[in-house]
């Protein structure tokens, strides 16, 4: 549904402002105007904030456009049938205006919409977190070719660099397709910033991220034949004794990247940071799979980059329990213990 009970309304005919006071089906909404209630259709209607971008003189406009009352409204005439093209599922921000005491326009907050632009239903999980600590969630279902309100944010909270979290699921159970799809879209203030800008130079009234173009195909495995690959030379490890053949996990691991390669000093800080991960993700699988209770990693302190990273990937990993980076009297601030679900 593209309005709530509370939004902010203006009548295309009239250029008169008004609220949404009930929802009466798909087509049709109560809305309230300088005190009067009445129907209206949803294309007779619009956001204010959308109506600013459409018409760039609406004050103008106002003064030339005769009056018109309720019952002048014509009838919604039937449209005709349109073929609907697929283009992905977006996450779509739309800014509401207001102004502050000097009458200049700012942005208060941001309408976050799900736009399913696909010919499939999806259900889904989101959780909208902000400095990595969880501050929305919700669990509901997108029809096909259909929008879908999430919540509000309000814009100051863009400084708390948000990210939104989707798991996605088809409604309808397809065999070739994957059971889940997990998508992130993480918004830094400045970009955010720009893109507003750019919206208001362009006249448009969202802006908009695509999550995915199309719900991924399940990925099904080959089968090998274990014997020829035996015969071949290759070793075959017996599953259940599989641990008898991984390296040994460690319980500490530094990651300064003297300790880690000797020709570092003429890699950029990109390269470091992704051969810093690697290792952290070595040492971290290997201590999964030997059950480790904890490990500790070092990451120094620094400009906390690779902290930061490091933190992030640990939010993601449904081992970890939870993890701490506090003063130790071996490394300081500089490592983060981990603790796991074991």
């Amino acid at each position: 549904m593209k309005y709530q009970i509370g939004d902010d309304i203006i009548v295309l005919h009239s250029n008169e402002e008004g609220k949404v006071i009930d929802i009466i089906d798909e087509k049709m909404i109560m809305i309230e105007v300088r005190g009067v209630k009445f129907p209206a259709y949803m294309d007779q209607i619009d956001f204010p904030y959308f109506y600013r971008f459409s018409k760039t003189k609406i004050v103008e406009e106002k003064k030339k456009v005769a009056k018109v009352f309720v019952d002048n409204i014509p009838k919604e005439k039937p449209q005709p049938n349109q073929i609907k093209t697929p283009d992905g599922v977006w996450l779509v921000f739309i800014p509401k205006f207001a102004f502050d005491d000097f009458d200049d326009e700012y942005v208060a907050s941001l309408k976050v919409h799900l736009i399913n632009k696909t010919d499939q239903a999806y259900k889904f999980t989101y959780d909208n977190q902000l400095q990595g600590e969880s501050h929305f969630q919700l669990q509901n279902e997108v029809l096909a070719f259909h929008d879908f309100y999430i919540h509000d944010i309000a814009f100051e909270n863009i400084n708390d660099s948000p990210s939104f979290n989707f798991d996605f699921n088809l409604s309808i159970p397809d065999k070739k397709k994957n059971d889940h799809f997990e998508t992130i879209l993480k918004l830094k203030p400045k970009q955010v910033f720009q893109k507003i800008e750019q919206m208001k130079l362009n006249n448009e009234p969202t802006i908009s991220y695509k999550l995915f173009d199309e719900f991924p195909d399940r990925i099904f495995e080959e089968y090998f034949d274990l014997g020829k690959l035996a015969n071949k030379g290759f070793k075959i490890y017996d599953l259940s004794k599989i641990k008898d053949h991984l390296d040994a996990a460690r319980s500490v691991v530094d990651l300064h990247i003297d300790k880690l390669i000797d020709d570092w000093q003429g890699k950029s800080s990109l390269e470091i940071l992704n051969i810093q991960l690697k290792e952290f993700e070595k040492w971290y699988d290997l201590a999964v799979a030997n059950k480790a209770k904890n490990f500790i990693v070092i990451h120094g302190i620094g400009k906390g980059k690779l902290k930061e990273e490091i933190h992030y990937l640990l939010k993601l990993k449904k081992e970890v329990k939870y993890f701490v980076n506090q003063y130790d009297e071996r490394f300081g601030y500089g490592a983060t213990e981990i603790f796991f679900n074991n």
